[in-house]
């Protein structure tokens, strides 16, 4: 008995390390193909809590991004480069395979700008044009199927800083800053008449805001209230409900922030990021629509502000901007994946 039980130890002993080994080899020959975290990170989905992953660099580190989802392809536009360049560059990234292309230029390179996306459509509005932060009233079109760019009908107000959604057929363009205006401005574009109307302002005028919809609701967070220098940030919360034409204003984020995207998830709303004169922000503040309450959560791996949050399902992707106030530039693609 003493000598059966040694042989089968020996066989264990043996047996083992051969299996360990071969499982090993498997998931590195797996990891060749794909991002590392971003394999372990799915390991982990069993997870209660959100948690962060990383995903696959954007090729060109640069901040003051804009950036939209069309099926499964995020779209990072424009911004500036590390030498305060700006870009024309639309650079495509694949959630489903965690990989990158590039597709057709803007017309015309552009920092601070809106995207949002419309029936398989990129639409980029506003913006600035070059170094001395020159308002753009441009709207751009992009056709994925076709690879190109056309102009739309120009937006009535020439302005950057802003943020621009889609509510069924409608773009609507909200506040920004023009040339030494901070504006409250409310403007729709109808993508079949391809016409543009006034609608009600804001409340509150401000600029580097982020905003995002549910329910035919757009809610806009944050920004500034006076120019570039100095940042007067704010957290103001506002509401504009589509249908009746009105604003209503929501309960605060817990902190005063600009140059900050957002994103949303079912009810749930997550603001990123940020900057003031001294420093850049890694918050994470989530807003819950029903019972209008805010909380934070897990904060972003990399502090920035210029940056732009997209979601897919239950993860949000958060990429590019600057690591420190002013001109700074990261490629970072960091991902929220959410458990609530």
């Amino acid at each position: 008995m003493i000598y059966l039980c040694s042989c089968l130890s020996c066989l264990l002993f043996f047996i083992y390390p051969i299996s360990f080994l071969l499982m090993v080899m498997i998931a590195v020959d797996v990891a060749t193909s794909l991002d590392f975290k971003t394999i372990y990170a799915e390991s982990l989905s069993l997870e209660t809590e959100s948690f962060w992953t990383i995903g696959k660099s954007m090729p060109t580190p640069r901040t003051e991004v804009t950036a939209t989802i069309n099926s499964d392809n995020i779209y990072v536009i424009g911004g500036f480069d590390k030498s305060g360049k700006v870009l024309g560059t639309v650079e495509v990234y694949n959630v489903k395979n965690n990989s990158w292309n590039t597709v057709a230029p803007l017309p015309q390179p552009v920092h601070h700008a809106a995207a949002t996306t419309f029936n398989g459509s990129v639409y980029v509005i506003g913006g600035y044009t070059n170094n001395k932060w020159l308002p753009s009233a441009n709207l751009f079109i992009y056709d994925p199927k076709n690879d190109i760019w056309t102009e739309g009908s120009s937006m009535p107000t020439a302005r950057g800083a802003l943020t621009a959604v889609f509510i069924d057929e409608i773009l609507y363009a909200i506040g920004g800053e023009g040339e030494n205006e901070i504006m409250d401005i409310n403007e729709a574009y109808n993508s079949k008449t391809k016409t543009w109307i006034s609608k009600i302002p804001m409340p509150t005028a401000r600029h580097h805001a982020a905003s995002a919809v549910i329910d035919e609701n757009v809610y806009v967070f944050g920004g500034r209230i006076e120019g570039s220098l100095p940042i007067t940030n704010v957290n103001v919360t506002e509401m504009y409900d589509s249908k009746m034409d009105k604003w209503i204003i929501l309960d605060p984020m817990p902190s005063k922030r600009s140059g900050i995207s957002a994103a949303s998830i079912n009810n749930t709303i997550y603001v990123f990021g940020g900057e003031d004169i001294t420093k850049t922000y890694n918050n994470n503040e989530k807003y819950n629509i029903k019972d209008n309450q805010w909380e934070s959560k897990q904060p972003l791996p990399t502090a920035r502000h210029g940056l732009s949050a997209v979601s897919f399902h239950d993860k949000i992707y958060v990429i590019g901007g600057g690591s420190k106030p002013g001109l700074s530039v990261t490629n970072v693609n960091e991902i929220f994946n959410t458990r609530e």
